[in-house]
């Protein structure tokens, strides 16, 4: 290897790096980025400082300073800047791209579920440098951008709505609170599911899950033929409101798990749950009414109160039977919710106790948003071809 002595920097800049050794490196890169970026605003310019030439195309206008993170730390640039706009230096971009990486990955690893705190010492491991807490909370705030931007995305026709509700716990004025986190889904005319929005707020009362139907609605959500989730007070209240006349389904899952809160024998918690996947199993409507006209006979001499909660409630689990009979095994229950919730709580629990309802709103709308982007491009979930569901025309 050949040694080469011509060196084009200036003697100043080595006779200083001689000095200061790796110390000077930073400020050297400063000096040489800057001067790589007033050439290029040059060549983009058409001319020299303060050049007359008829080829010039824009003018000078001062610099801009800004920070990059490097592996020798914060080096703050004097960008240059054209006066109509329209230019950024290619010298800088590299630096900004890392940057961008940097940014990306916190708030990547906030929404895996790593705390701040891990975020902080994983960071300073890989980037030799120190990340404070809040340039971790700024990176992943740069997050809500795009998220607000799904979560008030145009919604269209969807046949089959899926609502349900999970708690995080959220600190409030030095409180720990439970938040309720509402979930609707959706299945489109083209039989693909898609997560439709979400909302965070320290209460499951009817207020909130009205405003939150009705953000659906203006969104643009319409078509709805089916309702499908479990009997909370407030939901329904809401869906009354809001999707007034449209039927509901009440998950037979949950009818199952709340009937055996009136089973006065643990002996009889096998056999009234069979009982229940008979009715739930019935070819049609009527064979599943005449079924459970008989079960509730059955029970009124040894558990009347079982009995009459069966009478009452297991109706609003049979919805289902005036739907396609290829559709019934989805849409009888709120399982696709209660997958979706596995998923969410396998990220939120390594979080615990949200600072705020902001932050609990941010990491679940980022795994949503993952979710339902995978749904969009996976398989089709149902197929409404040559089915009874009146598929509604797109909005013109």
């Amino acid at each position: 290897m050949t040694y080469q002595d011509n060196f084009t920097l200036p003697t100043e800049y080595l006779e200083q790096l001689s000095e200061q050794g790796s110390e000077y490196l930073p400020e050297l890169i400063r000096i040489l980025v800057n001067a790589a970026m007033q050439i290029e605003r040059e060549k983009h310019l058409g001319a020299g400082w303060h050049e007359r030439s008829p080829e010039r195309r824009g003018h000078a206008n001062g610099y801009k300073p800004k920070t990059v993170q490097t592996r020798m730390g914060g080096i703050t640039f004097d960008i240059p800047q054209v006066r109509d706009g329209g230019f950024y230096p290619d010298a800088l971009e590299k630096g900004l791209r890392s940057e961008r990486a940097l940014t990306l990955a916190l708030a990547e690893m906030y929404v895996q579920g790593v705390s701040t705190r891990k975020v902080k010492a994983i960071t300073e491991q890989l980037c030799g440098t120190r990340v404070s807490s809040s340039h971790v909370s700024r990176a992943t705030k740069e997050l809500d951008e795009v998220l607000q931007a799904w979560r008030d995305r145009p919604l269209g026709p969807h046949l089959y709505l899926y609502l349900d509700a999970r708690y995080e716990k959220v600190r409030q004025d030095g409180q720990v609170r439970d938040a309720a986190v509402l979930i609707a889904a959706g299945v489109r005319p083209d039989g693909k599911r898609d997560i439709l929005g979400v909302s965070v707020a320290l209460s499951e009362q009817e207020v909130h899950w009205r405003s939150f139907l009705q953000s659906l609605v203006q969104r643009g959500l319409q078509g709805v033929r089916l309702i499908i989730s479990d009997a909370h007070t407030g939901l329904r209240a809401a869906c009354r409101t809001v999707f007034g006349g449209i039927p509901w389904q009440r998950c037979q899952f949950h009818l199952q798990q709340n009937a055996q809160a009136y089973v006065s024998r643990r002996s009889m918690q096998g056999e009234v749950a069979e009982d229940l996947r008979t009715i739930f199993n019935a070819p049609d409507r009527a064979t599943a009414d005449a079924w459970l006209a008989q079960i509730v006979k059955k029970y009124e001499p040894s558990a009347s109160h079982l009995a009459t909660w069966v009478e009452t409630n297991i109706p609003e689990g049979l919805t289902v039977f005036h739907f396609p009979q290829s559709h019934r095994r989805r849409i009888r229950t709120a399982n696709l919710l209660e997958r979706l919730n596995q998923e969410v709580k396998r990220r939120t629990r390594v979080v615990r106790i949200f600072p705020n309802e902001a932050a609990c709103l941010r990491l679940v709308s980022a795994v949503l948003m993952e979710k339902s982007e995978a749904w969009l491009t996976g398989c089709t979930y149902l197929n409404f071809e040559g089915s009874d569901v009146i598929i509604p025309s797109p909005p013109s």
